[in-house]
């Protein structure tokens, strides 16, 4: 079972030093992959469009500039407003959205109440996984040297 974390809110995306134009996005976070952040931008198309990062990425751009690549946040002011800028490039081509610097801050602390910073291993599930991995299926047995033999025996043996 997994927490969601989920912020309805409509960024701008930037086509000039004067104008934007609004888009539908959705913020999730989820403690079943605890160190990401999804966003869902409903453009029009047949199917919206996903982009996942990291969280802390995001909360450090709230901050102050980071990111590399294909991802970079940072925080501006625009006409007495407080954004974040998000810049998003793939081989389909580059994006520049502008959210509510407030909205995304008081989502982010939502997902940090849910999933500290540096808790995140703890909700990966991956001892269990190891712990099922590992686990001897009924009927298994263990050869010398702890494997577990996967051969049958031979017929008249």
């Amino acid at each position: 079972m997994y927490t969601v974390v989920e912020r309805e809110l409509e960024l701008g995306l930037v086509r000039s030093s004067e104008r934007s134009v609004p888009v539908p996005a959705r913020l999730t976070y989820r403690t079943d992959d605890p160190y990401a952040v999804h966003v869902t931008f409903h453009i029009g198309s047949q199917a919206p469009v996903r982009w996942t990062f990291a969280r802390e990425l995001l909360v450090e751009g709230v901050f102050r500039p980071c990111g590399d690549g294909d991802v970079r946040a940072w925080p501006t002011r625009v006409d007495g407003r407080s954004l974040v800028c998000l810049a998003l490039a793939s081989p389909d081509g580059e994006a520049l959205l502008e959210a509510p610097a407030a909205a995304v801050s008081a989502w982010l602390e939502r997902t940090l109440r849910v999933v500290p910073p540096g808790s995140e291993q703890q909700h990966l599930g991956l001892d269990k996984g190891l712990s099922e991995l590992l686990a001897l299926a009924p009927g298994d047995e263990l050869r010398p040297g702890g494997a577990a033999s996967e051969e049958s025996p031979d017929p008249g043996a």
